[in-house]
């Protein structure tokens, strides 16, 4: 467990593990919140010690309990639950904090109210917690659970079964449909967690704990709203790489504003499709509803996987198939015709009669033998992820035998085998057969179907969560300087809209292609910069603060003659200065026609989401934009791969490729685009809004033919990424050095792609001894859930620099250095290993170096760190780098070494 998520859980365990519990409530009468929790306590018979205590009738809890906190054992207490009115909360949070309590669980549901006096109120009885050293948990909340403890710390009548799936809700109301949807469906939880107000213990903190719980297999959360976007991505994103995570998010309106402030990317992109897309780079898989949710999670955290969402439908009947085939259409499920080596085995071995092609019918009299033949055939086809056999019983059918030879079959496969056995009364017995051999079998097509577009879906947005694209594409480097000088040219004249001159530069900067432009303030200027781009050109309005032209009818395209231009310059700049404040409109923009005879019209865009920051959006461009609302959207930073798959999701992608007399596009040169904007994205932090429309592309290439672009000031906090939610590659750590014997060496962030690189060099460059030194342990190699910690960071809160030299033209891995901060962020604790046959080189001092600079760049002002006492070696080099070396306060073994990075 790394060190911020293993203080976070040494936080939370009082809540979660606690040894002994304190009920506080304040009512007369027994069927009071806090009477109820502690007969749920008692009912579910809570492993711990039990205290009570009712201040007004110590008898309402039914049994002799306190009336009063002080009566309690000091120190003996772990967890306190609080009912009482919220005008009482402050002197008892004093009281718990005197008693030793170390976790409350506020239920006062009067908070609900946002008056000044209630607001107050929860202020000061956090604040008092504080001192205390006591984490709140609430107020306004269901509570928590943790039915295996027989820990039943809620508002809540029902029964809840322990399971294996975690559920973190942000509303009581839906925590309990779901409780009370899977109590009726036998759904078992281990852990419960209703979030309330959170006023101080948080989302992501709750999560970082579940992430590393033993008895939680999968993660549940129904979400309404998001807080502070790097926490929320950084916390699902450490939970994600661990274990499944399924999400329900309501809230899919697409909120308006005023049309001529925004650009066609703001417009065009909602609160929702920020939190998609902020899902798809944590590896979040989200869900419509509470069925698809747990069904998910089900299949998830029993490890039933697919590597594709190409699917095979067989079943013994055509209408039940086609039910399938339906629903796959409708979620995008891939139905690929099968290999013609498959057809010609299913026509070898099936009835003439029948269809044997995807979807495959077997008719409706399929003996076992049919069905094992269909589906072993359809599993061996390479176009083929996954297979869905659907039986219903019919004369000639055996349900028994045919469920025997599908559960022989799923372990001769590496492809995921999906079953429906419809019907109810003839079938029971089959079903039973397939529940305990665990098959993935529904009872319904379409479930099955969803159910495997949704593994379809988390298998991707799992590869996407891997990727750690660096804010600078690997092409020629912008002039990033030059870019930044333009907009702060126009910040300093007070403007936000950048002009059309000052949107070019900057677009010339990031090496971005549009097509040749002058512009002009007169007839006869316009004439002169036609002759020079060339005929026929297009006109448009260059005007302060003017983002959609074609609003005042400030575009012209294809003027063949220098007269049409001359007419039509004074006509369009007269026409202007009437709809436009006079001082604002700047002249013309002479601009030559981009000529792309089989050209397509696309947008590229950027916009700013509230919580997620600068967003990304892709899809059909042109006048008709918002019209067709064509448009797909992702977290910046890009790399090839998330920019193929941006582009994928839209409609207009299937235009790119060749219809008709059009010959494909250039892709490459679609992504370029992309990849470049993503670019200004990372370094020019000061861009709020952005629009490329059109961007017209054909097989020769691509050309930004009109842009807008609107910047704002930062703010005076700002740190380097600190506006984007996703962290790009911080290539601006990379180093070169030099070993003492000259070997030359590279010092750079590690990547996820590094995880066969660090277990060769954990297995093959580290003895025995430097093992132990690192890891105080025996082991020979890295676990997979270490490689995956220690290789895919979330570099806003931890970063490993790895020392690489070049041996037989490959780089190795010869050091790896890594911090990770601590909860307060002003301190990381770090390790280091050195391979043992490039020690006393000096790359142990040149690897803390670059790890500082890391640090530093983080504002980290402290680092510190444990090391054995009999590793005279590393003491000694920490000596040498300037830290202080101290005993150890839990362990005489261990020396606490500690270093300002002031």
């Amino acid at each position: 467990m790394d060190r911020w998520t293993a203080m976070k859980a040494h936080y939370l365990t009082p809540l979660f593990q606690p040894r002994s519990v304190v009920v506080i409530g304040a009512s007369e009468t027994p069927d009071s919140v806090g009477a109820l929790v502690f007969r749920n306590l008692l009912d579910a018979r809570f492993k711990g010690r039990l205290f009570g205590v009712n201040l007004r009738h110590p008898k309402v809890f039914g049994e002799t309990v306190y009336t009063r906190i002080s009566a309690v054992p000091k120190g003996e207490v772990d967890l306190a639950i609080i009912a009482t009115p919220a005008r009482t909360l402050p002197a008892l949070m004093r009281e718990c904090g005197e008693r030793g309590v170390r976790m409350v669980l506020v239920l006062s549901r009067d908070f609900v109210a946002v008056d000044a006096p209630n607001r107050a109120l929860l202020d000061e009885a956090i604040a008092i917690a504080g001192r205390y050293g006591v984490r709140v948990l609430g107020p306004n909340l269901l509570g928590m659970m943790r039915p295996a403890a027989g820990l039943i710390a809620a508002n809540y009548h029902g029964k809840v079964k322990p399971g294996n799936l975690a559920l973190v809700a942000q509303s009581s109301s839906v925590a309990t449909a779901i409780l009370d949807w899977a109590e009726a469906h036998d759904v078992g939880f281990s852990t419960v967690v209703s979030l309330g107000a959170a006023a101080d213990v948080n989302f992501g903190e709750v999560l970082d704990y579940l992430s590393q719980d033993s008895a939680t297999r999968g993660i549940l959360l129904y979400l309404e709203d998001v807080g502070e976007a790097r926490g929320f991505m950084s916390a699902l994103r450490a939970a994600a790489r661990q274990k499944p995570v399924v999400c329900l998010k309501v809230g899919r309106e697409h909120t308006g504003s005023d049309r001529a402030t925004r650009t066609h990317s703001e417009r065009l992109i909602g609160r929702d499709d920020a939190f998609d897309a902020a899902l798809r780079r944590t590896g979040v898989l989200r869900v419509p509803t509470m069925v698809h949710m747990t069904i998910a999670a089900q299949m998830l955290a029993a490890n039933i996987r697919t590597k594709g969402r190409r699917l095979a439908v067989i079943s013994n009947g055509y209408g039940v198939g086609r039910m399938a085939v339906d629903r796959a259409l409708a979620l995008g499920v891939e139905l690929p015709k099968l290999s013609p080596t498959t057809v010609a085995r299913l026509d070898a071995e099936l009835p003439t009669v029948g269809t044997h092609d995807n979807p495959v019918d077997i008719l409706g009299d399929a003996p076992p033998a049919r069905f094992l033949a269909a589906a072993e055939a359809c599993l061996a086809d390479p176009n083929i992820d996954g297979v869905l056999v659907i039986l219903t019983p019919q004369a000639g059918t055996d349900d028994l035998a045919t469920a025997e030879r599908m559960i022989e079959l799923r372990g001769r496969t590496d492809k995921l085998l999906m079953l429906v056995w419809l019907g109810d009364k003839r079938i029971a017995l089959s079903r039973k057969l397939l529940d305990r051999a665990h098959m993935a079998y529904f009872l319904a097509p379409e479930h099955a179907v969803e159910a495997f577009a949704s593994l379809a879906a988390w298998s991707y947005v799992q590869e996407l969560s891997l990727q750690t694209p660096g804010p600078l594409a690997s092409r020629s480097e912008p002039d990033v300087e030059s870019a930044r000088r333009v907009i702060a040219q126009s910040l300093a004249a007070g403007r936000s809209i950048l002009n059309t001159a000052e949107t070019l530069a900057v677009l010339e900067a990031f090496h971005i292609p549009y097509p040749p432009t002058l512009l002009a303030s007169t007839p006869d200027e316009a004439i002169a910069a036609a002759s020079r781009v060339g005929l026929p050109v297009a006109l448009k309005i260059d005007a302060d603060n003017l983002l959609h032209k074609s609003d005042i009818d400030g575009v012209l395209l294809n003027l063949n003659s220098l007269e049409q231009v001359a007419d039509n310059t004074e006509s369009m700049l007269a026409y202007a200065r009437q709809r436009l404040p006079k001082d604002s409109v700047k002249g013309m923009v002479v601009q030559k026609m981009h000529g792309k005879r089989h050209g397509r019209e696309l947008m590229v865009g950027v916009t700013r989401d509230a919580v997620f920051g600068p967003m990304i959006a892709f899809g059909s461009g042109g006048l008709t934009v918002d019209v067709f609302e064509d448009v797909a959207v992702t977290l910046p930073p890009l790399n090839d791969m998330i920019a193929a798959n941006l582009i994928r999701r839209t409609k207009v992608a299937r235009a790119l490729g060749a219809f008709r007399s059009h010959p494909p596009v250039d892709m490459d040169a679609v992504k370029d685009v992309l990849l470049r904007v993503s670019e200004m994205v990372c370094e020019l932090p000061e861009m709020q809004q952005l629009d490329l429309n059109p961007v017209v592309v054909d097989e020769y290439g691509a050309v930004a033919v009109d842009a807008n672009m609107i910047v704002a000031p930062l703010p005076e906090d700002f740190h380097r990424y600190s506006h984007m939610a996703v962290h790009p590659y911080p290539a601006h750590l990379v180093e070169h050095g030099q070993l003492k014997d000259s070997t030359a060496c590279v010092f750079r962030p590690i990547r996820s792609e590094d995880a066969d690189e660090l277990q060769r060099f954990v297995r093959e460059e580290l003895s025995d001894e430097s093992r132990f030194n690192r890891f105080m342990s025996t082991l020979k190699q890295l676990p997979p859930g270490m490689l995956v910690r220690f290789t895919q960071l979330d570099y806003a809160r931890e970063m490993a620099v790895v020392a690489t030299v070049e041996v037989g033209g490959q780089a190795q891995m010869v050091g790896v250095a890594r911090y990770t901060a601590n909860p307060d962020a002003a301190s990381a604790e770090f390790a280091i290993s050195i391979a043992d046959r490039w020690q006393g080189k000096g790359l142990g001092t040149q690897l803390m170096s670059a790890l500082f600079n890391a640090a530093r760049d983080a504002r980290l002002c402290t680092i510190e760190g444990d090391i054995l006492a009999s590793n005279t070696h590393m003491l000694g080099l920490m000596k040498k780098l300037g830290f202080d070396i101290r005993p150890h306060p839990d362990d005489a073994t261990l020396k606490w070494v500690v270093k300002s990075l002031s």
